[in-house]
């Protein structure tokens, strides 16, 4: 990843100030491959700097995604998530039993979605697309 591609260097081109704390975090979240929430975050940026606090957390991600540089996800559980608005377009899907997130992009389902927003007139601008399911194959029984 080149710093150009850094949440931190969108953050310092988009003129928010950026303190020691916020550049923690704003590391955690460029190292991050999942879809962490404020509270995993809070975890992750304290290991690092234990002076960050939740609050300080919170207020980030507020700052971040208020500057467009985060977008915030909720996959149905009740908590918000975040991740870099600049990545890569991607779909999720999501595993209701242990609410695991995989990223995937098909693109014959981008070229249906571009085909039936032109049957009804539109172009599209983005989209979002999240499958929610559960495994085919139940996990392997433990022997008692």
């Amino acid at each position: 990843m080149s710093k150009r591609d850094t949440i931190g260097y969108r953050c310092e081109s988009a003129g928010l100030r950026m303190t020691e704390q916020r550049r923690v975090i704003s590391d955690v979240l460029d190292q991050s491959r999942d879809h962490p929430d404020v509270e995993e975050l809070h975890a992750r940026a304290n290991a690092r700097d234990p002076r960050i606090s939740l609050a300080t957390v919170y207020r980030t991600v507020k700052v971040f995604e208020e500057a467009g540089i985060l977008e915030k996800v909720d996959f149905g559980d009740g908590r918000a998530r975040y991740e870099d608005a600049e990545r890569a377009h991607h779909d999720h899907l999501i595993d209701v039993t242990t609410g695991r997130v995989i990223e995937f992009c098909d693109p014959e389902i981008e070229a249906l979605q571009e085909k039936i927003a032109a049957k009804l007139g539109y172009r599209l601008q983005g989209h979002r697309l999240e499958l929610y399911g559960v495994p085919v194959r139940p996990a392997p029984r433990s022997e008692d």
